[in-house]
């Protein structure tokens, strides 16, 4: 463990030297901002859930923020209570106010993609292919901030294609079964 940890930090600290530039500093901020609270999944839920066309993408997108949020943040966080990278990582510093809950797995990432995934599954590619991107984005800016270590953004992104694969599916699978009778 103290190898990945090691290895976690290290990858954290040549981020923060040779990634890390003044003019792209808030571009990232602002990327990392969107996934707070999940705000920018949600808002656009809300928009899929006002169309009637896309409500049940929309639906399965709360869906999978949810089971994310409990999944991640009330249960994993605390089991694991992995402290945030500036509080073991010598040297490293964070680009943005400091967080006040535990580092694994990172709900910035699993939130996105458990809602991005979604989109992708249920939209065409015109809308799904941009919230891949956009998850992939906000997931790799907290590396770039200094608030995750990469373990922490791998689980987080991994959790969240994970519900999100199993939210569709349970729904395909009911869809099939309300069809057959």
């Amino acid at each position: 463990m103290d190898f990945i940890t090691n290895l976690d930090g290290n990858i954290l600290l040549w981020i923060q030297e040779y990634l890390r530039e003044d003019f792209l500093n808030p571009l990232i901020i602002f990327i990392t901002n969107l996934g707070n609270a999940g705000m920018i999944w949600i808002a656009g839920a809300v928009v899929l859930l006002c169309i009637p066309k896309t409500r049940k993408a929309g639906a399965l997108v709360i869906l999978s923020l949810v089971i994310s949020y409990i999944i991640n943040n009330l249960i994993l966080k605390s089991a694991v209570a992995r402290p945030r990278p500036w509080v073991d990582v010598e040297g490293l510093s964070n680009l943005i106010g400091k967080p006040h809950d535990l580092s694994f797995p990172s709900g910035h990432a699993s939130s996105s993609f458990a809602a991005a995934v979604v989109m992708y599954r249920m939209l065409p590619a015109r809308c799904g292919v941009p919230a891949v991107i956009l998850a992939a984005a906000i997931a790799l800016s907290r590396l770039y901030v200094g608030v995750h270590y990469p373990t922490d953004v791998l689980f987080g992104t991994i959790s969240g294609i994970a519900i999100a694969l199993a939210v569709c599916r349970v729904s395909q699978k009911r869809k099939t079964h309300e069809r057959k009778n």
